[in-house]
């Protein structure tokens, strides 16, 4: 299979030169250890029994082979985490160490948080100019910086984007064929269920209720819908529901499993905006996998599930802004007035407070209703606010008289 280089190659180019541990965290399945094992002399996997009891007697790590040495799911082992912290604080090597994990470790008392010394850095599903594509002509971080060119034309029509939706972005499922594809997804969720869950400790007594709040998590993608309205629609075929208690547990543990990746609410220090509501919005790592749990193809995407279309373009456009982000070292969430007065679909906060306001559009044509948010906030905030971005499925990247830009997802990259 050939490699198709990730938008974190890059941040690790730039970040393993200058640091001695970097922790790539992210769900299973996204790539990660393939991406950390190019740049590893050695591998431990600390999912292998074996391996894990040689490293548990080990904790100086004496026995480690010189070059940068990945640990791979070191959750598995969370002491580790402080070998390789007290290994830093002795002087190692910049590069020395790479830590890849599929899930946050269940209990981190007594374990060091490693700030100063162990870098964390997310890996989310393949974005749309990771995958091949795509020949993305705008950049985000020159966005961000405001000044991008904003400019290109782009192939993509309303199908591709359709497509890419259901194929997901990860890895070894994109390129399947589109049958062996859906089943991989619904093994990735089975899996989750059956085995991830209950190897982290976490007891499933009622699999098809957990699948069923899955499902209704699904439905609620891109939106800030209460969790107490997904557990009303969280019903069997019997019209029973879980107890509330339950389903908190099901979003605390899928979180840890990174297999929920909510747009938190934008809450800006030093600023007039008033009414800023903190519900995230909802996502899962993937929008291949809502449409999967909602039973949606790229057919009925455009026919009887069309209604859910919009909310997984978003989900979609929200992953490739997300992975683009992180590589600008910015911080991504979205912004909502309580009563829903303003909304606007993602803010992304660079390192020095600057402001670039994202609206996502399914549509190709964008109206001047469709900015009018945007407008707003750069009223609010003309000091902070650098661009202004609509991302639609249109043809062409251009700006509007009112300084809008106009970008096709297909055109947007790093």
């Amino acid at each position: 299979m050939v490699y198709l280089r990730r938008t974190l190659d890059a941040e690790l180019d730039d970040l393993m030169p200058a640091l001695a541990a970097i922790a790539i965290d992210g769900p299973k399945g996204v790539g990660k250890t393939q991406t950390a094992a190019l740049r590893a002399e050695a591998i431990w996997r600390l999912d292998d029994v074996g391996q894990r009891a040689a490293v548990s007697a080990d904790f100086d790590l004496s026995t480690a082979p010189s070059g940068t040495l990945l640990i791979d799911e070191w959750q598995h082992l969370p002491q580790v985490w402080d070998s390789v912290r007290r290994q830093v604080d002795a002087g190692a090597s910049p590069g020395r160490f790479l830590l890849t994990g599929s899930a946050a470790p269940r209990d981190r008392q007594g374990t060091h948080s490693g700030a100063g010394r162990i870098v964390s850095l997310r890996m989310r599903p393949m974005a749309l100019h990771e995958r091949g594509l795509t020949a993305p002509h705008v950049s985000l971080a020159g966005l961000l910086r405001g000044e991008a060119k904003v400019r290109g034309d782009s192939r993509f029509v309303l199908a591709d984007y359709v497509a890419a939706i259901v194929d997901s972005g990860f890895p070894g499922i994109m390129a399947a064929p589109p049958r062996a594809r859906r089943l991989m997804l619904d093994s990735y969720l089975q899996a989750i269920i059956d085995r991830d869950l209950p190897g982290e400790g976490f007891e499933v007594r009622r699999p098809e209720t957990l699948r069923r709040w899955l499902a209704a998590y699904a439905a609620a993608s891109s939106t800030t819908t209460s969790y107490s309205k997904i557990l009303d629609a969280t019903t069997g075929g019997d019209g029973t529901q879980p107890a509330k208690e339950t389903t908190a547990g099901y979003r605390d543990q899928l979180t840890r499993l990174w297999l929920l990746d909510p747009v938190p609410g934008w809450l800006p220090a030093g600023t007039p905006l008033k009414r800023l509501q903190q519900a995230p919005k909802h996502q899962l790592a993937d929008p291949a996998l809502a449409a999967r749990l909602l039973g949606l193809s790229a057919a009925t995407l455009v026919g009887t599930g069309a209604s859910m279309l919009g909310p997984l373009f978003e989900s979609l456009v929200a992953l490739d802004v997300r992975v683009a982000a992180q590589a600008a070292d910015a911080r991504v969430s979205h912004l909502r007035l309580r009563g829903g007065d303003r909304e606007i679909d993602l803010i992304v906060e660079g390192p020095g407070g600057e402001v670039l306001a994202v609206e996502v559009k399914l549509a190709s044509a964008v109206e001047d209703s469709d900015v009018r948010h945007l407008l707003w906030l750069r009223d609010q905030l003309p000091g902070r606010v650098v661009d202004l971005v609509v991302v639609n499925t249109g043809p062409s990247a251009y700006r509007r008289p009112d300084g809008v830009a106009v970008v096709p997802l297909a055109l947007l990259g790093p």
